[in-house]
């Protein structure tokens, strides 16, 4: 079975200011000084300064993946924009996705270094340290995308799915993963699928979509603005596609 097992530096914002200001719904701009929320700006190769809509992100991202698809890649050379970097980022999108090593998201959407603010974790599932992160990449660096993406054959799922149709024990903090994985998958499961692990890892995918679009009080609040949109997506190792789900 295969298995797969950040934030960026702001002065003066520690997780306990920055989680206290986002209960309370106010201060976290303020807390975080001069990063205030901004429209994402489309800088990679050459990009106009245009913020970018949620859709138009998404379709960066989407030709970004063909491009990958088809070897011809447009971000070759990560150092090229090292210094403007260290001055600044602009982020358009985020991406939930599993630690997998096989999957790194700016490759797979041949995007530059400072394009994609990137959440991994086994499962790909969101939890309070990830959501905290999301926030963070919503509200003050303005992105307008999120997208949750699983992908082919995810060891953290298929172990899931033996804990939820074999009673399987998971050792150390395994268990606790299967848990946090077990909603999705179980409502793939009771539809008896053809194939178990691609519909539970499509169904996980969209249970944390529909978790983050609910997620109170700032990913919800910008998904009702229309300032952000969450979407789904599955990677196929073999292809490098991603599809929508």
């Amino acid at each position: 079975m295969n298995r797969g097992s950040c934030i960026p530096s702001v002065p003066a914002l520690s997780r306990r200011d920055f989680l206290g200001a986002a209960g309370a719904g106010v201060a976290l701009a303020s807390a975080a000084g001069s990063l205030a929320a901004k429209p994402a700006q489309a800088q990679s190769y050459g990009g106009s300064a245009t913020p970018l809509s949620p859709d138009e992100a998404l379709q960066r991202l989407l030709d970004g993946n063909a491009r990958y698809v088809a070897e011809s890649g447009l971000n070759q050379d990560f150092s090229k924009g090292r210094a403007a970097r260290a001055e600044a980022q602009h982020p358009f999108a985020a991406i939930l996705s599993c630690a997998d090593s096989r999957l790194a998201p700016e490759i797979a959407f041949d995007q530059g270094l400072g394009d994609l603010f990137v959440v991994r974790l086994a499962g790909n599932f969101v939890n309070d340290d990830g959501l905290a992160s999301l926030e963070f990449g919503t509200q003050v660096l303005g992105i307008p995308l999120v997208l949750v993406l699983g992908h082919s054959g995810c060891g953290a799922v298929a172990a899931t799915i033996q804990v939820v149709e074999e009673g399987a024990e998971l050792p150390g903090r395994l268990s606790g993963l299967a848990e946090a994985l077990r909603p999705g998958i179980e409502t793939a499961l009771a539809t008896q699928p053809a194939d178990p692990l691609a519909a539970a890892t499509i169904e996980n995918v969209r249970h944390n979509v529909t978790k983050l679009e609910t997620a109170e009080p700032i990913v919800s609040a910008l998904v009702a603005e229309g300032r952000v949109k969450v979407v789904g997506g599955v990677y196929d190792i073999a292809t490098g596609e991603v599809t929508l789900v």
